[in-house]
């Protein structure tokens, strides 16, 4: 089998910039990026046969690690039934009833194949709705590459530097407004000087690395869009079912109208969902005017391996170990740069964190931006040389999963504590 190097070039001719998500070409760390073969558990295997411990997880897709049993053999039964029928399955019923019993704020949900067009057609429905055209958004947040949300988004627009991208019409950026993250006086100007369809959040963003929000943010965020009668949208799909069973809006007691769901609830498999009230739900058709659909929407083998995902959770219940394991992470990080004279600020929210390499405190998008990411990218590839596999962007999060355990731990803290600088 060919290697990185051979694949990277292969790719590049065929590829734009040689993959398919634009983080995944190490463009911010330099190097080549490594093309995977196989994933078992925490480990992740390159094609040059090297091992890594993995805290990239498929973007936090992975809440129970590579290759889980349960959810190989339920996507495998599935298939071996048909891969996909474009007519409604129980399965998805089955899902949907799942996510309305588990997320506090959803009553109906439609399913979807990926987070960025969940985003966007929660953005339809909400405009739809109220019929208002504009949102606001918060930098360094990101909802997917739909055109009214790239506006200071983070993720790889963050990783490159790109503030706003060509082919975003004047008029999809005129109606984006942006207020920084953890400033309710920002949001209310915004809300006051403007007629606003919806808010959209990462109520713990971490596609600008790990941001949690300030003590009261979201409940003034909801308090907000009350006040000026206007929507508020719960981006969860980094969030949803890994900091708790209803995510981010179980953990911090705070409900919006609409949310947006991914990553987990797949278990691995393309898959994700919008949900929420009743009544704004029912506007998207067929049941009202708001148009909304997907030929692969309610896959049935990501179903599948959507409800054995959410099976797994309500048997283990793993949000206690994962957050012991994950502090512990935490306390061995911060030793390792404090002995060695490294200025670094650890955030961390439930199994997500992120290191930047700055005193903190890092409450928004600036402040991430002011860490020091070229020494990121050496720590990346000091690690990557000792067998442990980072996101390869010092704005993207880390994530456990429960296949992380003390002996991935130790390798990790290892790696870290020989790290100089």
């Amino acid at each position: 089998m060919s290697g990185s190097d051979d694949l990277f070039e292969r790719a590049k001719r065929t590829i734009p910039g040689g993959v398919n998500s634009p983080v995944r070409a190490f463009g911010a760390v330099g190097g080549t990026p490594r093309f995977a073969v196989k994933g078992d558990g925490a480990y992740l295997e390159d094609a040059d046969g090297n091992r890594y411990v993995d805290l990239c997880q498929s973007w936090g897709a992975l809440l129970f690690g590579h290759g889980r049993k349960e959810i190989v053999d339920a996507a495998a039964e599935a298939a071996g039934r048909g891969t996909s029928f474009g007519v409604p399955t129980e399965g998805e019923v089955l899902l949907a009833e799942r996510i309305v019993a588990m997320v506090p704020s959803v009553d109906q949900v439609r399913l979807v194949s990926s987070g960025t067009e969940a985003a966007m057609s929660a953005i339809r429905l909400a405009r739809g709705a109220t019929g208002e055209d504009a949102i606001v958004k918060l930098e360094g947040c990101y909802h997917g590459h739909s055109d009214a949300l790239l506006a200071r988004a983070g993720s790889g627009l963050a990783t490159f530097g790109i503030p706003r991208t060509p082919g975003v019409t004047a008029g999809a950026a005129r109606d984006t407004f942006v207020a920084p993250f953890n400033d309710l006086d920002a949001v209310a100007s915004l809300l006051e000087a403007n007629a606003v369809a919806a808010l959209i959040v990462e109520p713990v963003p971490a596609n600008m690395g790990v941001v949690p929000p300030d003590p009261g943010y979201l409940e003034g965020l909801r308090r907000l869009c009350d006040e000026h009668d206007a929507l508020l949208i719960f981006d969860e799909v980094i969030t949803g079912f890994r900091i708790a069973p209803g995510g981010a809006q179980e953990r911090f007691d705070v409900i919006p109208d609409l949310t947006v769901l991914g990553k987990v609830m797949g278990g691995g498999f393309p898959c994700a969902a919008f949900g929420g009230r009743r009544d704004l739900m029912e506007q998207l058709a067929p049941a009202g005017p708001v148009y909304q659909a997907g030929t692969l929407s309610g896959n049935p083998v990501a179903v599948a391996a959507g409800l054995a995902t959410l099976d797994l959770i309500d048997r283990e219940d793993p949000y206690a170990t994962l957050e012991e394991t994950a502090e512990d992470l935490e306390a061995g990080l911060a030793l390792a740069f404090e002995t060695n004279g490294i200025d670094a600020t650890i955030n961390r929210a439930g199994s997500m964190l992120s290191v930047f390499f700055r005193e903190g405190p890092v409450r928004n998008f600036r402040d991430a931006s002011e860490a020091d990411h070229e020494r990121f990218a050496r720590f990346f590839h000091h690690l990557l040389n000792e067998g442990v596999y980072l996101p390869p962007s010092g704005y993207e999060l880390w994530t456990l999963g429960t296949a992380f355990g003390d002996t991935e731990r130790e390798a990790v803290l290892g790696a870290a504590s020989r790290f100089t600088g």
